[in-house]
């Protein structure tokens, strides 16, 4: 019966959040002045083509599966961007940023968890998502992340896929229905040049471990790295021109999910160990992210750090249980 109350509060969050959509779209007055050329897109660095210009939407960010169930994620392969993050049992969920490209269609769409408010704040994202708890809900609305869940336009259930996994959304028309922004967002990671990074170690693979449950493995192509373990089609992969590790503490969210799992929570701020894989090498340094709101800061012992401008995959990794194997 516990689990069966817990999973309705779930959908019911859910299904209010598509009907006061303009109440949450206010920011949070504290996010970091925006910082970065308008010449250039925000998630990756690179420059913005000839032809096209920075969008008025805001940044959207699609809560992603990333269990077997899951597959085949659908638009991977369009992401600016992606966050790795612990969500409960051990596996992981994915946090897909779009911006310079909206797909038709991206999924399967899940829930959002505290964690995210970290994750995107910086950017003002708005998350698209299924809902969330009652006790998440209200972190994430205190927190002013607006966000669009199903019921909004959009959002569609798969006839070939079986529940919970077969919600998906099309980008295109939920960018339509996003408030307009005349603002460019900051750089999500200090973005600069593959010639100015460091020389570093030789790392053509590696194993991110985020519990006894999950790892993700990646190898370098010579060109780009790949999951070796993805859940994606071989041609809706994510092309990762860098990987960027950062160690985070892990506490608890304080309620637990309808199986009864305690939820995990990411405490993204403050600093910790950071590691940049780029063009077969790999990089050690530190991370600080002075609030929720802030954006990411790289260092080594050397000074600033810049990840090479394209398109990353950031693993939020625990301090405690998780791990990185390297060769």
């Amino acid at each position: 019966m516990a689990g069966t109350v817990a999973a309705l509060a779930l959908v019911l969050a859910g299904c209010g959040a598509a009907s006061d959509r303009a109440a949450r779209a206010a920011a949070d007055g504290s996010t970091a002045q925006a910082t970065g050329s308008s010449e250039t897109w925000p998630l990756t660095g690179l420059p913005v083509t000839k032809g096209s210009s920075a969008r008025s939407t805001p940044v959207l960010v699609v809560k992603m599966d990333n269990t077997r169930s899951s597959a085949p994620q659908v638009g991977l392969s369009d992401a600016d961007l992606v966050v790795e993050e612990l969500v409960e049992g051990g596996v992981t969920r994915l946090a897909v940023f779009y911006y310079s490209q909206m797909p038709q269609d991206a999924g399967p769409v899940r829930s959002m968890r505290a964690s995210d408010i970290g994750i995107v704040s910086p950017v003002d994202a708005s998350m698209v998502t299924s809902g969330a708890a009652g006790v998440t809900i209200d972190r994430i609305r205190g927190a002013g992340v607006s966000y669009f869940a199903e019921g909004d336009p959009g959002f569609y259930r798969s006839s070939s896929r079986y529940a919970p996994y077969n919600l998906f959304v099309d980008l295109q028309d939920v960018a339509k229905e996003a408030a307009r922004t005349a603002s460019r967002p900051v750089d999500y990671l200090p973005w600069g040049s593959g010639a100015d990074f460091p020389s570093g170690q030789p790392a053509e693979r590696f194993s991110v471990r985020f519990s006894g449950a999950h790892a993700t493995e990646w190898q370098y192509s010579g060109k780009r790295y790949a999951v070796q373990n993805s859940y994606a089609a071989s041609d809706d992969a994510f092309p990762a021109d860098s990987v960027v590790v950062l160690r985070v503490p892990v506490g608890d969210a304080g309620y637990r999910d309808p199986a009864g799992n305690a939820v995990p929570e990411t405490e993204f701020e403050g600093t910790g160990e950071a590691m940049i894989f780029h063009g077969g090498r790999l990089v050690r340094g530190t991370w600080e992210k002075s609030s929720l709101v802030a954006p990411i800061q790289l260092r080594t012992q050397a000074g600033a750090l810049a990840v090479p401008a394209g398109r990353t995959w950031v693993e939020l990794v625990p301090v405690d249980g998780g791990s990185v194997d390297v060769g």
